[in-house]
């Protein structure tokens, strides 16, 4: 990997999990391992550098050995706040983004990411499923820096919004749109553990 082409990955993890009884999703076990464990695996494979964006338990994601980086606001303002906060933590030209919940991404998933934006000379590659966008799954151009701060200084925190706005292109993701599944409450964690003991 060239000095041009260096990539900084975050795992956002700064969210409230209110449907997880407000504990800390990246925290909670699947499988016997922190889910935040899982996204470190796949991140730190193709990233030069990888951070965690926290708002709570900075201590305890500390243990994971990455920089954990708390958003700039103590609002809760959502993953464009994370996303924000990675790029004010790197020099790298691409942030390639992933949310704390989701096990069943790996590496080769979020090299695909970073493949669409390269090659199109895009500026953000996002996930599509063949049905819908997943936002939290980016590989971004960190010069949108500032077209981020101005957009949440206005208020605004819409992800899809704001990617609407960008020289986008997707990374398709069609062919397997379960990896996509994320951990949203206790229900949804065992039956995952439980599907995937099949």
């Amino acid at each position: 990997m060239n000095n041009q082409s260096k990539v900084t990955g975050v795992i956002l993890a700064g969210g409230l999990a209110r449907r997880m009884n407000n504990q800390d999703k990246g925290l909670v076990n699947y499988k016997g391992r922190p889910l935040v464990s899982y996204a470190i695996a796949a991140l730190t494979a193709v990233a030069d550098r990888s951070l965690i964006n926290a708002n709570r338990n900075r201590e305890r994601y500390q243990m994971f050995g990455l920089p954990v980086i708390a958003d700039q606001t103590d609002s809760f303002d959502g993953p464009l706040a994370g996303v924000l906060t990675a790029m004010l933590h790197t020099n790298a030209k691409v942030l390639v983004v992933m949310p704390c919940d989701t096990p069943l991404i790996k590496a080769e998933h979020l090299q695909k990411l970073l493949t669409a934006r390269a090659v199109n000379d895009a500026d953000v590659a996002v996930a599509f499923d063949g049905e819908r966008l997943h936002p939290v799954f980016l590989a971004i151009k960190t010069s949108l820096k500032t077209s981020l701060q101005d957009y949440l200084a206005s208020g605004q925190r819409k992800m899809e919004y704001w990617l609407e706005q960008q020289n986008s292109v997707y990374a398709d993701f069609s062919a397997e749109p379960e990896i996509f599944v994320n951990v949203n409450t206790p229900t949804e964690l065992s039956e995952l553990e439980a599907k995937r003991q099949a």
